[in-house]
């Protein structure tokens, strides 16, 4: 009979919302796994509870190395927990390899619910919360960092990221340059510490106060894209578009359903535009003849 991972979110700040479940695996499972054994030390003696199982690392340095170990563990009846410094385990933390693992050898996996930096700096940030995405951390490089911006500035949905207090000026001023200056944003910072605070602005003013210098952990909340209209363009312009997705391969019909939905207008629309420039050929070439 095989065991059961059981991953469990640690608080993120005030130790008191420590759910009590937690407590319990704490001291009933065979192997805790943490990622930080002096930060779990701390813990435990806060919540008054003395683990009976073996006690071992995880952290991102040997997380690929003792997945397998632990795996075996489980696979031999072991009830294993997994516990990482703040929030819950594989959420920009390690545990996803284990997950993963777990799941390939059709071992259980459980959880005990705990406190999140990413929903609660949501639910903080006075922006909307019906539809979000969470892009963790950026790339520490500037370029790289650009590129990934880019790659969601059309993003509708709610936009939640994590950044070191160092970086964040930087983050700040390249979301401004890639969302606008005027996308709203809240920066929360040492979130149910007692230094609380969230920051609440347009990207360019929350990148100025930045600029002066930030500590603690942060959790950056931006505003989705605004919807977009319909594009103004010409029919030339539109003929031209298709005429360039054409020549690098794409059938006409796609490349006509591609520009209409790019540009928010109706597929009959950009056809209508191509048969008439395909037409005023044909005239043109007869009139030569």
């Amino acid at each position: 009979m095989t065991g059961t991972l059981v991953l469990a979110g640690t608080p993120i700040g005030d130790i008191s919302d420590a759910p009590p479940r937690l407590a319990e695996e704490l001291a009933g499972a065979d192997v805790v796994a943490a990622e930080d054994t002096r930060r779990l030390r701390r813990l435990t003696q806060a919540l008054g509870v003395t683990p009976k199982g073996r006690v071992v690392s995880y952290f991102e340095g040997n997380e690929t190395a003792r997945t397998p170990e632990l795996v075996d563990e489980l696979a031999g009846g072991a009830r294993v927990l997994l516990v990482t410094d703040a929030g819950m385990p594989s959420v920009s933390d390690p545990g996803y390899r284990l997950v993963a693992a777990a799941v390939e050898r059709d071992i259980q996996v459980t959880a005990v619910p705990g406190p999140s930096a990413v929903l609660t700096a949501l639910a903080l940030s006075g922006l909307p919360v019906d539809r979000f995405c969470f892009e963790g951390f950026l790339p520490r490089k500037a370029g790289e960092r650009l590129g990934r911006l880019r790659e969601v500035a059309d993003e509708r949905r709610t936009l939640v990221y994590f950044e070191a207090p160092h970086r964040l000026d930087d983050t700040l001023a390249a979301m401004a340059e890639v969302f606008g200056a005027d996308r709203r944003a809240a920066v929360c910072r040492e979130l149910t510490k007692t230094y609380e605070e969230v920051r609440r602005g347009p990207l360019a003013e929350l990148a100025a106060w930045a600029a002066e210098g930030v500590r603690g952990e942060i959790t950056v909340v931006v505003e989705g894209a605004p919807e977009k209209g319909p594009e103004e363009i010409d029919d030339a312009e539109l003929v031209r578009r298709v005429r360039v997705r054409e020549e690098a391969g794409e059938r006409r019909k796609e490349a006509i359903a591609a520009v209409a939905a790019a540009a928010g207008l109706p597929k009959r629309q950009v056809f209508d535009a191509v048969v008439a420039a395909k037409n005023a050929g044909n005239t043109q070439d007869a009139g030569k003849r």
